[in-house]
């Protein structure tokens, strides 16, 4: 039997959910984070020239907020998001990494229910 979340209406000020800094093999990353049982939320800023120091093989529901960002997947190819886009991916399936010239916002959301079902 799979878990379900159990979680009662709320809203998020992210005015008030502090930054956390990350840096990349190139620029920085800024998280704001809210992580519930299951489920992690998060407004994410690359900077300009950010390349991330990291393969992630963890999915994630993705969506551009502002700029653009580049994924590349590690078995080549890369696919573009701008505002208003979005991508979704399980965990294990598609090793990626972000990449973002001019710098980009994205709120990004991943948790257990995108763990690859065997």
């Amino acid at each position: 039997m799979e878990a379900s979340l159990n979680i009662p209406f709320q809203t998020i000020d992210w005015s008030l959910i502090e930054k956390t800094i990350h840096p990349g093999e190139t620029g920085t990353a800024f998280w704001q984070t809210l992580q519930l049982p299951g489920l992690r939320i998060r407004i994410v800023e690359y900077t300009a020239g950010y390349l991330a120091d990291h393969w992630c093989t963890k999915g994630h529901i993705v969506h551009c907020l502002e700029g653009e960002l580049l994924s590349e997947l590690k078995t080549g190819g890369a696919f573009t998001l701008t505002k208003n886009m979005s991508y979704i991916v399980s965990d294990e399936l598609s090793t990626h990494r972000s990449v973002t010239k001019n710098g980009v916002r994205l709120l990004i959301i991943d948790g257990d229910f995108l763990k690859l079902k065997k």
